[in-house]
């Protein structure tokens, strides 16, 4: 028998997290993946990292310029509306034009977000 959990979730009833002073979130998480919905300020950049995660962004408002280091160096710039698949590993950054509001979900879930180690957006 399976022992996970049904969760119904509504975003307004989920804990508002400031991650620093451009960056709120708020997250879910099932037994397999994680999704956030995140704001962020004007001009705020992503640092470049990678995770062992697949990662799918959606922008739901402003724009986000994305840099991808991968075997090849690659820039994306997303509207809303607009969705990009980041496959497992791949370095990437974003930098925020506008109020950003968008919805990230990735499979495996973020570990490191739900323990608070993910200190390259905390500093």
């Amino acid at each position: 028998m399976n022992e996970a959990k049904l969760q119904l979730v509504n975003w307004d009833e989920v804990e508002l997290e400031s991650v620093n002073e451009s960056m709120q979130r708020r997250i879910v998480t099932g037994e397999k993946m994680t999704v956030a919905r995140i704001y962020f300020k004007d001009g705020f950049i992503v640092p470049l990292h990678s995770h062992p995660n697949e990662q799918i962004t959606q922008v739901v408002k402003g724009q986000m310029l994305f840099v991808f280091d991968g075997n090849k160096a690659q820039e994306m710039l997303l509207n809303p509306g607009d969705v990009v698949v980041i496959p497992a590993n791949i370095p990437h950054q974003a930098t925020c034009i506008g109020e950003v509001e968008e919805i990230d979900m990735w499979a495996p879930r973020r570990d490191d977000w739900l323990d608070g180690s993910d200190t390259y957006l905390r500093s």
